[in-house]
């Protein structure tokens, strides 16, 4: 502990790094402020109203990374979405677009071009998320006065909020410590902390839903699984990569013994948000179209915390989480370049058995992986809306008869940090320490854990 507040302590004593802490919390702050000021001619009361009725669709999962700011329709109520959205779709198109794939390799020039790119189609999907929402408000009789000049102003003002937000993430990044985007989504996620708090302090010792005895099992249930959380996302599988000694000019080159790191969770909290979006959009339809009783038994079957859609949840996850580390990591190119420098794997070939062996490992590694973020996933769902397998058509009168309703039902908790939430959170968390703590050991003071132990921060999302 002494170290710990040592630390905190240098922390302070170094004038640039005081300096970059304070600008990111005031960039911060003023991101914060941006979610007090509501956008014009909306009325927010039934807009919030709505979105209680809608939770578990696109839209809340979208107002979850707003910190709760859409549903309020701030002027930042898109967020950062558009601009993660934007992200996403260039990663992908890199694997088809050859002149993407191409700028990526680049180095630093091409970065920028993308970058760039990612910019503006940030601001094309912002118009177009704007245009979607004034229509449904109008649709719904939230606007006071609905017609063209509300939607104009309606998307002058979201899209020009999320340019301002963008700026200010690119700004953290750049003057401010840790990853800008990625604290956004942050701070938005944790504003709902003290709500949480409250409810489950009115659930114990108001309402008395809950008895002392529940309360302390939840939060050690919390603490719980926050440190599997962090004992996971540092975890890596390492393979031994031996370099041959080579004369290089004049100079005896290799020799050396290294090796290859491999992340137990590569793809980060990607597979998490794709298969939530995918398994929203359903949801989100049949808030449209209402009038189809078909559509209506058929959208029944996958809602939230139906046993299908959990299922269906964490398929979607184990799916993208080996869709998206085959397009970040090519086995086939790593053993390349280590063939082309010298190295190998002890007791493997180079070349092609060297790629098979590295897939392999990959495999599996990506695998638990993939259930891994599939079961910190459904554990809010589990806590909230339970099992529900009396819903299944064979054995649903066996379980509804036997087993007990909180199980069924579930606690309805809000399990504040799951799911989505509690992985970005930690993440985040981690990967900002790491920072603070190079800036302390580049500057040879102590960091905030020993150097054997030292906190590995993860690749961001954003």
């Amino acid at each position: 502990m002494n170290k710990v507040l040592e630390a905190i302590a240098n922390v302070f004593r170094i004038r640039d790094l005081r300096w970059r802490i304070g600008f990111t919390l005031a960039m911060l702050a003023v991101y914060r402020l941006g979610g007090h000021i509501p956008t014009p001619g909306v009325n927010t009361a039934e807009m919030q109203q709505m979105f209680q009725q809608a939770s578990g669709t696109a839209l809340g999962f979208i107002d979850l990374f707003s910190g709760g700011q859409l549903s309020q329709l701030t002027i930042f109520a898109l967020g950062i979405m558009p601009y993660i959205t934007a992200s996403i779709i260039l990663q992908l198109m890199t694997i088809v677009v050859p002149t993407l794939a191409k700028l990526q390799k680049e180095g630093e020039l091409g970065r920028r071009k993308i970058t760039q790119w990612t910019r503006y189609l940030t601001i094309a999907l912002s118009i177009a998320q704007a245009l979607t929402i004034a229509g449904v408000v109008q649709g719904s009789g939230l606007a006071y006065n609905p017609g063209i000049p509300f939607t104009l102003m309606t998307v002058l003002t979201l899209t020009t909020g999320t340019a301002f937000v963008m700026w200010l993430g690119e700004q953290i990044t750049e003057r401010g410590i840790g990853n800008g985007m990625s604290l956004i989504i942050f701070a938005g996620i944790v504003t709902g902390l003290p709500g949480a708090i409250l409810n489950l302090y009115e659930n114990v010792f108001v309402t008395g839903q809950w008895n002392v005895i529940q309360l302390v099992l939840i939060l050690v249930f919390m603490v719980v699984v926050v440190a599997f959380i962090v004992f996971v996302e540092r975890g890596e599988r390492r393979i031994p990569v031996q370099y041959a000694r080579r004369m290089v000019g004049r100079r005896m080159m290799g020799g050396q013994s290294t090796h290859l790191p491999l992340k137990v969770n590569s793809a980060g909290v990607i597979p998490v948000i794709f298969a939530s979006s995918i398994l929203a959009f359903p949801q989100t339809l049949g808030l449209v179209v209402q009038d189809s009783p078909y559509l209506a038994n058929l959208l029944g079957m996958i809602s939230y915390g139906r046993p299908l859609y959990e299922l269906l949840y964490v398929t979607l996850i184990v799916f993208f989480c080996f869709f998206y580390v085959s397009i970040i990591f090519n086995p086939q190119e790593v053993a390349d370049n280590m063939r082309k420098y010298g190295g190998f794997v002890p007791g493997i070939r180079s070349g092609k058995p060297t790629a098979d062996h590295i897939n392999s490992i990959l495999t599996k590694i990506t695998m638990v992986g993939g259930l891994y973020l599939a079961l910190i996933s459904v554990i809010p769902d589990f806590l909230i809306a339970g099992v529900q397998l009396h819903q299944l058509p064979f054995i649903g009168d066996w379980a509804d008869a036997t087993l007990p309703r909180w199980l069924l039902d579930g606690l309805n908790v809000n399990f504040y940090f799951g799911g989505t939430s509690l992985l970005i959170v930690v993440g985040v968390a981690m990967d900002t320490v790491n920072q603070i703590e190079a800036q302390l050991v580049m500057r040879h003071y102590e960091g905030f854990t020993p150097r054997a132990g030292r906190i590995r921060g993860r690749r961001s999302f954003a």
